[in-house]
């Protein structure tokens, strides 16, 4: 299908409304993550609703030596793609469409929220973000929004700020796409040379190696749990293929692990990509939880994620993965 391209809020309320109207907002250069936030936009709005992708490079969340200048601009490809994805509109407002008169004065707070991690690396993003969603989810009027969850703190702030401040409208959370090697996908990945890509393939094993840890442990903890605590353990764990010693099995499964091993078996990894020509620059590696960005303790229980955040050659690249604690399951 066609999508309409629109540049003004006129255009966009002269439209006609029929069902649900699901809104995916980018700032443009899609590619696939974008696509599949598409298509699932088009699954939730149906036949008879109307999917509407919003294209806009905000001013507001670059930072001084940030990449605005340089961010791409490919709205003619954006519009192909949005509608061979299944968007009934683009909608591509000017810099003074969305902010007349200048920047605005009155602006949405992150709060503490918004200070830690991605708000302390970039002071200010999640203020000038959450200012141009809230004029967004005004001008656009949706019923449902998606967004992907490889930003996983603008995610978070977004629900915040809707709940908070009593917006009318669903939020979606879309799991992130990967490329083949499990480089998640981002507009910057067109910055990296074919070096620099090699290094920043660090960022997503990083994940990987705290998530497979994780897993590990819990397989442990729940064999762990299936035996009394005598000899019949150790001839339980040894019946089962444990190639260690049934009692250090037994040590490991009830002692070491938790979200101080996931986050030793990511560092690792991120530590050795340190060391790589080019070197990996790290911002910070943390294992949060996603009501309000705090690191948890080796107590924690429930849904955490391990974030992480790191610049190779010029181009800084973020990556995270959900994991659930304290399950003696499945650890994402």
């Amino acid at each position: 299908m066609t999508a309409s391209l629109l540049r003004t809020a006129a255009d966009l309320r002269a439209r006609a409304r029929a069902g649900r109207r699901a809104v995916v907002m980018t700032m443009g250069a899609l590619h696939e993550g974008h696509a599949t936030l598409i298509r699932t936009a088009r699954r939730i709005a149906g036949p008879e609703g109307e999917v509407v992708v919003t294209v806009f490079v905000n001013p507001l969340q670059f930072g001084a030596g940030e990449d605005l200048d340089r961010y791409p601009r490919t709205l003619d490809a954006d519009v192909e793609l949005a509608g061979k994805s299944g968007a009934d509109a683009v909608f591509a407002p000017s810099v003074d469409e969305v902010y007349p008169g200048g920047e605005p004065q009155v602006r949405i707070s992150a709060g503490p929220m918004g200070e830690r991690l991605e708000g302390a690396a970039r002071p200010g993003h999640f203020d000038g973000m959450l200012t141009v969603v809230a004029k967004l989810l005004h001008l656009t009027r949706p019923d449902v929004a998606l967004y992907g969850q490889k930003d996983a703190q603008q995610l978070a702030l977004i629900r915040r700020m809707v709940r908070d401040l009593n917006f009318g409208v669903e939020i979606v959370g879309v799991p992130t796409v990967r490329e083949e090697d499990g480089l998640a996908l981002s507009s910057r990945n067109r910055y990296l040379s074919p070096a620099e890509r090699r290094t920043a393939l660090a960022l997503s094993q990083a994940l990987f190696a705290g998530r497979d840890r994780h897993a590990a442990q819990e397989a442990l903890r729940a064999r762990a749990r299936e035996v009394p605590a005598t000899r019949a353990r150790a001839e339980a764990l040894s019946a089962i293929g444990e190639s260690r010693a049934a009692a250090d099995a037994h040590a490991v499964a009830t002692t070491a692990g938790g979200p101080a091993a996931v986050r030793a078996a990511a560092r690792l990894v991120l530590d050795e990509a340190a060391r790589l020509d080019p070197p990996l620059r790290l911002d910070y590696l943390a294992l949060v939880d996603p009501s309000d960005f705090t690191e948890i303790g080796d107590d924690f229980t429930g849904e955490a994620v391990l974030a992480v955040a790191a610049r190779v050659g010029s181009t800084r690249l973020i990556d995270n993965l959900p994991l659930t604690f304290g399950t003696f399951g499945d650890a994402s």
